[in-house]
């Protein structure tokens, strides 16, 4: 007996984000995306709340990543236009976190892959209890809505010449139609949660630190006069695949010469001289947490006399600015540190931007106004830029804020200018 209707493939399960995981290699457990869930909710007390993935870009130009607090909270990166809805007054404790996915689409699919179908398998796979359409959204928000009257933002607020937030455009429209309906500010909420890192976190931002050690190694044993930037672009880079990272944490900075005085340089273009210093500003992503890494190396393998001289004020800068990082503290108090010791050497209008920012799922992390708490994973990283000498020193780390002070979690990348020198006269 033949069927009347085409039989649907079977969704082949997702991927590994990275081909070198193993059984020991750092990710964040199921029961840690649902405890945050959790969290999410009891905050809102009551009032209903959404968290949107995003959608991806439909000409391909860049490749799909959720929204930073969707990840965060779910897991779940290949799902574009998926939300998490929190509706703490439900009923039925199983449907008070619900993600809903868009509705399947064969001609979206044939050049996207198939989706899974929803039943248990998908359950299991994302980690929630409930799982619907879309298609559902206006009928559960307006249920929620009409319970409670209260509707909680937690999308990060748009600037005021971009677009609103996804949830405040919804919220709006349905307030529209419930008398006495109330939208309030709860967007601190997860930028507060993401701004510690547990354990599992610090894991994955540390093993993204060491891949990117092994690119700023084989920079090391490769880096000559003659070279063009981008040849040290690519084998920093290609040593994080080597190492198992499929992804950069941001476009690699090289310059050389005046270029390392360009802080966001990105043409990577440009003959490297003997007697030039190039600033590298690059590092890997491990499932999904970035490390964020700069080093300035001397192209022949020796720092002159006045190279040395700036790179030292900028290396005591930030050690003490690592010795200022700690819990209760705050970003400004962390650059005053450095900027005082720049400042006393005479080069404080050489150092143009701030010290740091909060690092993991994003390189330029949700940085809530509110000092540092334990768990805090920051950037330190000082510089000094002097266009009319052709010279730029930066030095960059990924610092932890502990109970007892900081940890340096990049801490195997040479900055010592004599350890460099040697590591240089070795290769």
């Amino acid at each position: 007996m033949t069927r009347k209707t085409p039989v649907r493939p079977r969704a082949r399960a997702p991927k590994s984000r990275n081909p070198a995981r193993g059984a020991n290699a750092p990710s964040i457990p199921a029961a840690e995306f649902a405890s945050r869930r959790r969290r999410v909710l009891e905050s809102l007390k009551g009032a209903v709340g959404a968290v949107f993935a995003g959608d991806a870009d439909p000409h391909l130009e860049h490749g799909y990543r959720p929204h930073a607090h969707f990840e965060y909270l779910s897991g779940v990166t290949d799902e574009p236009g998926a939300i998490i809805l929190f509706d703490p007054s439900h009923p039925q404790e199983s449907k008070r976190i619900t993600l809903l996915l868009k509705p399947l689409n064969p001609e979206v699919e044939k050049w996207d892959g198939f989706r899974h179908e929803i039943g248990s398998a998908l359950r299991e796979r994302t980690g929630f209890d409930t799982v619907v359409r879309t298609t559902l959204l206006p009928r559960l928000l307006l249920e929620g809505a009409r319970r409670t009257k209260r509707l909680a933002c937690l999308m990060p607020l748009s600037a005021h010449t971009a677009p609103v937030s996804p949830d405040l455009e919804l919220f709006r429209r349905s307030a529209e139609r419930i008398p006495g309906c109330v939208i309030e500010d709860r967007t601190p909420t997860i930028a507060l949660m993401r701004a510690a890192k547990s354990a599992a976190e610090v894991s994955c931002i540390r093993r993204a630190g060491e891949i990117t050690a092994a690119g700023f190694d084989a920079v090391l044993r490769s880096l000559r006069p003659g070279q063009n930037e981008f040849d040290v672009q690519r084998v920093i880079e290609q040593a994080y695949r080597d190492h198992g990272a499929r992804t950069l944490a941001y476009r690699t900075i090289a310059g050389g010469g005046f270029n390392a005085t360009v802080l966001h340089y990105h043409a990577n273009d440009q003959m490297l001289g003997d007697g030039d210093c190039i600033v590298i500003d690059s590092a890997a992503r491990w499932n999904g947490y970035s490390a964020d890494v700069t080093r300035t190396y001397p192209v022949n393998g020796r720092f002159s006399t006045r190279q040395r001289q700036v790179y030292e004020i900028v290396l005591e800068s930030q050690l003490a600015a690592i010795r200022a990082c700690r819990a209760g503290r705050t970003l400004l108090d962390v650059d005053d540190a450095a900027r005082a010791v720049i400042r006393k050497a005479g080069y404080g209008d050489f150092f143009i931007h701030g010290i740091g920012h909060h690092l993991g799922l994003e390189t330029h992390d949700a940085s809530p106004d509110a000092p540092l708490p334990i768990g805090a994973v920051v950037t330190i990283e000082p510089g000094i830029y002097i266009p009319q000498e052709k010279l730029g020193v930066r030095i960059e780390d990924d610092v932890l804020v502990t109970k007892t002070g900081a940890t340096v979690l990049t801490p195997s990348i040479s900055k010592d200018p004599d350890e460099i020198e040697r590591r240089m006269r070795s290769r």
